[in-house]
């Protein structure tokens, strides 16, 4: 699935990571020394880590990353089996959608039933119960983790259907419920608050997610996933009428390059939106998130450089690419 809420792959963050730092926005890491400006810094008391299984997917989820603060592993390990479990339902597997569906339905009542203090189903006991500690302890909303399995229902109905997004606010829409629940369930553990570094968040997580779409288009487009929204590729002279024929004969199109530029400009002006919460945040989170930002930059320049070739070829950092990125980290 698409959802950058488990794969930031850069399929819950796929950018390739950045040799110096956690693949995909990794979650803000706690200094000692608040920052001179920015949001309210509300320390959360730590809770007992409770048990979780060991995590069987990596996939840029940063929870045993050294950056992150023991005390903040339990519910960052928690979140990440929550949405990393979902995505498996939603894409690992053989199943048809209608059953697919139909277990995204029954793992959501179980969300509803720990997010209400009751006992969930036996199904997913492994999943659930850390989680359920989590949620009392930090007080983790609901609705967030909720719009993560709206999103991934979503791919499952548009990829059974082979359906298109028609243009930037239904696309971004779904960047809300895939993408930006990551930051601000990360900003609420490390207790940031206020509307500016929410706002600054969600451009963040729009633009990785987006760049995801772009870096994946050699990936996603014979998978029957299209991301590219349509007005915007009539706005460059290509016509979708057969989404299934249309999309793998996007190479042959002169606009190709034209089109994929015009998108990445869209998530490169979403990050510049966003690259503030980088002074926001305090101590090595505000490294971590630079990372995040310029990693993101660095592959997205790379699909700019490739134009339609995106479409068969695939980008990736490198470790050729670790300098260049640490030293615009310097520089933010």
């Amino acid at each position: 699935m698409r959802a950058l809420g488990t794969r930031w792959r850069t399929k819950y963050f796929t950018l390739p990571a950045p040799p110096v730092a956690a693949r995909g926005a990794g979650p803000p890491i706690q200094g000692d020394a608040p920052p001179a400006s920015g949001p309210t810094i509300h320390p959360v008391t730590p809770p007992r880590a409770a048990p979780h299984a060991p995590i069987q997917h990596y996939e840029n989820f940063p929870v045993a990353s050294w950056l992150c603060p023991p005390r903040l592993r339990a519910p960052v390990a928690a979140i990440y089996h929550f949405a990393r479990t979902a995505d498996d339902i939603a894409d690992e597997g053989t199943a048809p959608a209608a059953q697919r569906l139909a277990d995204l339905a029954a793992y959501r009542a179980d969300l509803a039933a720990v997010a209400a203090g009751r006992a969930p189903s036996p199904r997913w006991l492994p999943v659930f119960t850390p989680l359920a500690a989590q949620m009392q302890a930090f007080r983790l909303p609901e609705p967030l983790l909720a719009d993560l399995l709206s999103a991934f229902e979503q791919d499952v109905r548009k990829t059974h259907a082979g359906a298109t997004y028609a243009d930037w606010p239904e696309l971004l829409d779904y960047c809300r419920r895939s993408a930006n629940p990551v930051g601000r369930l990360l900003l609420h553990l490390y207790g940031v608050r206020g509307e500016q570094a929410l706002a600054e968040s969600d451009h963040v997580c729009t633009a990785l997610q987006l760049i995801n779409f772009w870096q994946d288009l050699s990936v996603d487009i014979p998978r029957g996933r299209y991301y590219l929204p349509l007005a915007e590729c009539a706005a460059h002279g290509v016509t979708i009428t057969d989404p299934d024929l249309d999309f793998p004969a996007l190479h042959q199109y002169q606009d190709a390059t034209n089109l994929i530029a015009a998108c990445a400009r869209h998530a490169r002006a979403s990050m510049q939106k966003g690259s503030e919460i980088v002074h926001r945040v305090p101590g090595r989170a505000g490294w971590e998130l630079r990372a995040v930002v310029q990693g993101g930059l660095r592959v997205l320049g790379q699909v700019e450089a490739l134009g339609a070739t995106a479409l068969r070829q695939r980008p990736a950092l490198r470790k050729r690419d670790a300098l260049p990125v640490f030293w615009r980290m310097l520089l933010m």
